[in-house]
């Protein structure tokens, strides 16, 4: 078992924000078809999202290795390497899926709507990062970063929908 993963399972204000906001739930890693990395590697769906979405592990290792994320309607990207980069994109822009763009401005938008149904929302954050024992960045280098790696390095982690051996398609652009 990861040890964050242990971190979120025994801290319920962590668990409940990585749910929602976050659309996180370590108790939905199936996903609804079967897939394969294009390059042969492991993937191991080990979360879920409300929607049918689910986020895999690729690859050998701990909580380094690669994460992936797919959605319920075929397509799909690299989000971070690692556990705890996964977790600061959660925590700090849960909105990520409506910054297909990832710019400031998509993000800022994104998170006037949130605030309005949670204007708690940072003390929630700083207090699940603080649970997990994980240091947050700012937005922006957030936002850097999964630009970095969904469009730089999402080139070596293609999912396929194995039965017809077709790829994903990206849900960020460069």
């Amino acid at each position: 078992m990861h040890a964050l993963i242990t971190a979120i399972a025994a801290h319920d204000e962590a668990a409940d924000f990585l749910a929602w906001p976050g659309d996180f739930d370590l108790g939905r890693g199936d996903h609804v078809e079967e897939v394969h990395l294009a390059s042969g590697a492991a993937l191991e769906g080990f979360a879920g999202d409300g929607a049918g979405g689910t986020y895999f592990f690729c690859g050998e290792g701990g909580e380094e290795h690669p994460v992936l994320y797919a959605d319920s309607e075929g397509g799909a990207a690299l989000l971070a390497i690692g556990l705890p980069e996964l977790l600061q994109l959660l925590l700090v822009v849960p909105w990520w899926r409506d910054c297909r763009a990832l710019t400031p401005e998509e993000s800022g938008e994104a998170a006037a709507d949130h605030l309005e149904d949670m204007p708690d929302l940072a003390a929630q954050r700083d207090r699940a990062a603080a649970a997990l024992g994980l240091e947050l960045p700012p937005e922006s280098a957030v936002l850097t970063r999964l630009r970095e790696v969904a469009i730089e390095k999402a080139k070596d982690f293609v999912l396929i929908y194995t039965p017809e051996n077709t790829p994903y398609e990206p849900l960020f652009k460069a």
